[in-house]
């Protein structure tokens, strides 16, 4: 019987041969943490009295960078020390968000398994990776014993056929996926995404699908690992390093098969409170927005600031909307400023803040008020999540984004074009 990729990796690292709803201790690759569950992961460790730690470890000051108040500083300030202390790398306030600076480091390769104290860190499955998110505590457990216990999940096979209508995006791929599956109907799931569509996507494409299977409910997601990944990795790996890709047997056993089918989609937008709740853009025109939103580890990329400046070059930001700019990593903000992004989002009249998280998480910068509606590329849209329970998340492409900054209410981009 063929293998999928989850059982195959978490097979090596278990040094067995593992099926879905086996249990397995596997060794792990590399563990990271960021400021918002770094301190609990440091406080494990000096409770286990730790003098060395077992996995390969990092830490990411992103979510609330550069810091907004005391309590956070004094976090930063743990986290500093705890660096120093033990030798581990730490990406400072500006150096960007955990699932860009990681990657770009090339600290983990396709077929590691990877754990991250953050939800969002099955983002590494488009780069051939079993990554998937724990807590703190978990995470600390990893890092004194080298390893940690899997339930080996089913796996979803998606297959995305037919052909990208302009103005529609990755993005609108991946949430009308997510609208057609739920919010819980891959629950505990690993997801491997194939097709033609899927095969087209660049790198920064694949990262944003990636990103948001936990947002259906899946333990890890998987892009083809092919050469495009290759590509990737070749120009961020300081030591030419061996790129070994694993992929599913041709007779690998699926738990379920979707074929979406997007020839015909039209841009999607996830209303609130819930990101399997997606309509179409042009359904929701009457929808006046105070706030765009353009970054996060969803959508913070070249490829999304490049498509975004494309429909901000010589428009501006409509009256009353704040629209606010973060780069995913320092990389990413230096390449969009040569490039010219950076000139064309201020002289539209949009506000580019360092980059990381940004208004993602609510900690900071771009709080919305009581009633205000937001357009956001970002990978959630819970009540509460930019900081405001009584303010409305939209999540969209950023195309969508853009277009609805320009007009002021959400937009259809393909009118734009």
């Amino acid at each position: 019987m063929g293998m999928t990729i989850a059982e195959k990796i978490l097979s090596a690292h278990a040094g067995r041969r593992l099926l879905a709803g086996d249990f397995a201790i596997c060794k792990i690759d590399f563990a990271f943490g960021q400021d918002g569950t770094s301190a609990i992961i440091i406080d494990r460790v000096k409770d286990l009295k730790l003098k060395r730690l077992a996995t390969p470890f990092c830490m990411v000051i992103d979510h609330s960078a550069p810091s907004p108040s005391e309590g956070v500083s004094r976090v930063h300030q743990k986290m500093r020390s705890f660096s120093a202390e033990f030798d581990v790398g730490l990406f400072d306030a500006g150096c960007g968000v955990c699932h860009q600076v990681i990657p770009e480091s090339g600290r983990i390769l396709p077929g590691d398994l990877v754990l991250g104290a953050d939800s969002h860190t099955c983002t590494y499955g488009a780069l051939g990776i079993l990554a998937t998110g724990v807590g703190s505590t978990d995470l600390a457990v990893a890092l004194a014993t080298g390893k940690n216990w899997f339930k080996v999940p089913a796996t979803y096979r998606i297959t995305v056929k037919g052909r990208l209508p302009r103005g529609v995006y990755a993005k609108d791929v991946i949430l009308h996926i997510i609208g057609s599956i739920g919010a819980n109907g891959a629950t505990y799931k690993a997801v491997e995404f194939d097709g033609p569509v899927i095969e087209g996507l660049d790198m920064d494409a694949r990262m944003t699908m990636c990103n948001m299977v936990v947002e259906m409910g899946a333990k890890a997601g998987f892009m083809p690992c092919d050469a495009k990944t290759a590509a990737w990795f070749k120009t961020r790996l300081a030591k030419k390093k061996e790129i070994r890709c694993v992929r599913a047997d041709p007779g690998a056993v699926y738990e379920k098969t979707l074929v979406f089918d997007v020839s015909k989609l039209a841009p999607q937008v996830s209303i609130p409170h819930n990101v399997d709740t997606v309509r179409p853009a042009t359904a929701l025109s009457s929808v006046r927005i105070n706030e765009a939103y353009l970054g996060t580890c969803t959508n913070g990329r070249l490829a999304d600031l490049k498509v975004a400046a494309s429909f901000l070059a010589k428009r501006r930001v409509a009256p009353g909307v704040r629209m606010i700019v973060a780069a995913a990593s320092r990389d990413i903000f230096q390449q969009a400023l040569k490039l010219g992004y950076v000139d064309t989002f201020v002289k539209a009249g949009a506000c580019v803040v360092v980059p990381g998280c940004g208004p993602c998480v609510g900690t900071h910068n771009g709080v919305p008020a009581d009633g205000e509606n937001v357009i956001s590329t970002a990978n959630r849209n819970f009540k509460g999540r930019m900081g405001n329970p009584n303010a409305f998340i939209y999540l969209a492409s950023p195309a969508t984004v853009a277009a609805s900054a320009i007009k002021g209410r959400i937009a259809d981009p393909r009118k734009l074009l």
